[in-house]
């Protein structure tokens, strides 16, 4: 095991690393590198990611691979409506031989959970996971239990239109760092799939590009990426805009105010730069605060294209 004075790595390496990452991550979900762009920010800017799309478009490979390359440890749950809490804290199980309760760890005690098509499962167990995305802990039987670190959900969701479905609280929207959405493949991507690999035997002979030490000593390489003062004004003038009644019911908490920071100073770094720029800020804008935001009733649009309109209406710095 290195310790962490051996396992330093050189910023120019690490840079070379994240984008090893991407480019690897490109392999393997054709055709979407802006999303797999977004992905790996929301994850280097230390947040839980929701991928939300129609079934069969690559949402669990992505998960998936974005876990192998990371070199994080992960499990993955199908959410379903009979999903309770304790199948993802998991349950105290008494053992006769030593004549004590023993506990039995579930899934959520991974680096990375995979929490399928978490929109089926009762608000009970989403309630459940939300303790876990919140406080890195789980409460089981009136113990606290602390997760390992990192910890990092990527959830995938189906339209809400479908059968079955129950929609996300706002509280829980709001843990997600980033909601993307895959959509269709262009013809040339789909190409690829149908003349490449199948894509679970690509996923099984992923290496991984980072590991933990690498990846906390990203985070805090993201982290130290500078912001101007005029950049920060951009950010607040952006979330002032969202809190004036114009364009939402209701604006933006200081949570996701900080939640756009992080994911700028992730853009700025992966895009090979020491600071963030107006664009890294509005690049990252919309994934970043539409899901925790509802339009006015009478403005005809769905949040995605209100965080836009508002963008565009907003002065550049």
């Amino acid at each position: 095991m290195h310790n962490r004075s051996e396992h330093t790595r050189s910023a120019a390496h690490l840079r070379q690393l994240a984008q090893q990452l991407l480019d690897q991550l490109n392999t393997v979900v054709l055709g979407k590198s802006a999303q797999v762009h977004d992905a790996v920010a929301c994850l280097l800017a230390g947040g839980h990611l929701l991928i939300e799309d129609v079934p069969g478009v690559g949402k669990t490979t992505l998960a998936h691979a974005l876990a192998r390359s990371f070199g994080l440890q992960f499990s993955r749950v199908q959410f379903t409506s009979d999903l309770m809490p304790s199948d993802l804290s998991g349950v105290s199980v008494y053992e006769r031989g030593s004549e004590r309760f023993v506990f039995h760890p579930g899934p959520v005690f991974a680096q990375v959970l995979l929490a399928d098509e978490i929109n089926r499962a009762s608000p009970r167990t989403q309630s459940a996971l939300l303790e876990a995305m919140e406080e890195k802990q789980v409460t089981v039987e009136g113990e606290t239990r602390p997760l390992p670190h990192p910890f990092f959900v990527i959830a995938t969701q189906n339209p809400l239109d479908q059968l079955g479905t129950y929609a996300l609280p706002e509280s829980q929207l709001d843990r997600f760092h980033m909601r993307l959405s895959l959509g269709y493949p262009d013809r040339q991507a789909e190409r690829d799939l149908l003349k490449g690999q199948d894509r679970r035997s690509l996923l099984t002979q992923l290496p991984a590009v980072l590991d933990p030490a690498d990846l906390a000593q990203l985070q805090r390489q993201v982290q130290a990426v500078h912001t101007a003062d005029p950049v920060l004004d951009y950010v607040q003038d952006l979330v002032a805009a969202t809190r004036d009644g114009r364009w939402f019911v209701q604006g933006l908490s200081p949570r996701a105010t900080l939640a756009v920071l992080r994911a700028g100073q992730a853009q700025a770094y992966l895009s090979g730069r020491d600071y963030v720029a107006p664009d890294d800020i509005a690049a990252v804008l919309p994934q970043t605060i539409a899901h925790r935001l509802s339009p006015l009733h009478n403005a005809g649009r769905g949040a995605l294209e209100q965080v836009r309109a508002m963008l565009d209406a907003t002065v550049l710095p």
